[in-house]
């Protein structure tokens, strides 16, 4: 029975992820991804499954204790009262079901074709970890198995003769004892830092923030499937930059001017303090409506990410989101000063592909495409 409990569960989880993968383009576009985050889990609102219930026999239909005669339909016409009559259409069903973010990143991979994430081969940590695999009949009190033993001095008694269903004590022995054993397991550990950067001018409206908010959403539920130890950073700019928290990024807005050059030089400066290139997996991504306040700031933009940020980083993604306001230049003086979308000296790391790429972002709709142009490489 449990094991058709297990069954009928396993197959309702692959009907919620076929919803799940069906509509995923309308859950990014839409802002509909997030109903509730909790730990480690999201709640995603699914149209159409219906929520497994008891089936009752052949005799539903008939009258159970209380007033009518036997085999009278329930419900029979002329027992309503009343002018009002209910309507004939059946409702959508909406609920809320609870998907791990992992779960969320699977699906995300095989709906995009992702490939796994390879990370740089000198940035392997190797962790050990004590798994518990086994009983063993020695071993430190703090590992005594109760279970384990109490079975053994049951069975020990029953035995001998010795086990009185009138007075059921059951007092293990020595032999009796049993404990939990464990062996070493030596797991690749690989860490990740993701640091965000944002244009938060005047031309950086709430939309343009909605856009990112989701954007940055999956590319996190992605790198943390494929690491163990992820850290973000934040940073946001207008014409100075500065490092925030996640809720900060996510909802500040200045009036001021753009010089994207401040972004990316504070994020040199948290790379050189804290994340060793040769510890860690380095990504960077920063989201901007492509305008910056002048040539000279683009030609010093080119050089900081030439000399200091492509040469260290897996990644450097430039996700340029549509607005009114912006002149959309940016990303064409990228284009132009890195071709290949590699610095001049790459990293052994970068003979995959380019280590810089961008995308545009000019509605909800394109952000599934953004994310396939960002981790198709496999990065």
């Amino acid at each position: 029975m449990a094991l058709k409990i297990s069954q009928d569960h396993q197959r309702f989880r692959q009907i919620v992820k076929g919803r799940i993968r069906r509509d995923l383009k309308r859950f990014l576009s839409r802002g509909e991804l997030i109903g509730r985050e909790g730990k480690r889990l999201v709640s995603i609102p699914v149209h159409d499954v219906d929520m497994p219930t008891f089936r009752y026999g052949p005799n539903q239909g008939s009258v159970g204790m209380g007033e009518g005669e036997e085999g009278q339909a329930v419900g029979e016409p002329g027992q309503g009262s009343g002018d009002n009559t209910g309507g004939e259409q059946a409702g959508r069903h909406l609920f809320e079901v609870d998907v791990s973010l992992e779960e969320l990143a699977d699906i995300l991979a095989e709906e995009l074709q992702l490939p796994r994430i390879q990370p740089k081969g000198q940035h392997h940590l190797t962790t050990v970890r004590d798994k518990y695999s086994g009983i063993r009949s020695a071993g430190p009190d703090s590992l005594r198995h109760f279970k384990r033993s109490y079975r053994e001095a049951l069975k020990r008694q029953l035995m001998l003769g010795l086990y009185d269903p009138a007075n059921p004590v059951i007092v293990p022995i020595r032999r009796d004892l049993r404990y939990r054993s464990w062996n070493e397991t030596k797991a690749p550990h690989s860490n990740a830092v993701i640091i965000y950067m944002m244009d938060v001018s005047g031309s950086m409206g709430g939309e343009q923030k909605e856009l990112v908010r989701l954007e940055a959403f999956w590319i996190d539920t992605w790198l943390r499937r494929n690491y163990e130890g992820i850290e973000s950073r934040y940073i946001v700019h207008d014409v100075a930059a500065k490092e925030v928290d996640k809720e900060a990024f996510y909802s500040l807005r200045e009036d001021g001017g753009t010089r994207i050059s401040s972004a990316f030089s504070s994020c040199k400066k948290l790379l050189e303090e804290k994340y060793d290139p040769n510890m860690w997996n380095v990504y960077l991504f920063h989201f901007s409506d492509g305008d910056n306040s002048s040539e000279a700031d683009n030609r010093q933009c080119v050089k900081i990410l030439n000399e200091d940020l492509l040469p260290v980083c897996n990644m450097f993604g430039y996700c340029q989101v549509a607005s009114a306001y912006g002149s959309g230049n940016f990303i064409n003086v990228l284009h132009e000063a890195f071709p290949e979308g590699r610095p001049t000296a790459p990293a052994p790391w970068h003979d995959k592909g380019p280590v810089l790429i961008t995308s545009r972002v000019n509605g909800r709709d394109d952000i599934m495409d953004s994310l396939r142009t960002f981790f198709t490489p496999g990065r």
